[in-house]
């Protein structure tokens, strides 16, 4: 059931991680606290299909 979603910085809109999450215990998206390279500081980084 563990699904492979990407995540997407909220300031500059790329693509800088993959994760897996489990479907069935986590229905909302995820919104994680991540290092973007190209802002060069931590930004939320959101779930995207």
């Amino acid at each position: 059931m563990r699904e492979i979603i990407t995540l997407q910085c909220t300031e500059c809109k790329r693509k800088n991680y993959s994760k897996t999450k489990n479907k069935k215990t986590m229905t909302e998206r995820l919104e994680l606290n991540k290092f973007c390279a190209f802002c060069r500081k931590h930004q939320p980084h959101k779930e995207i299909k």
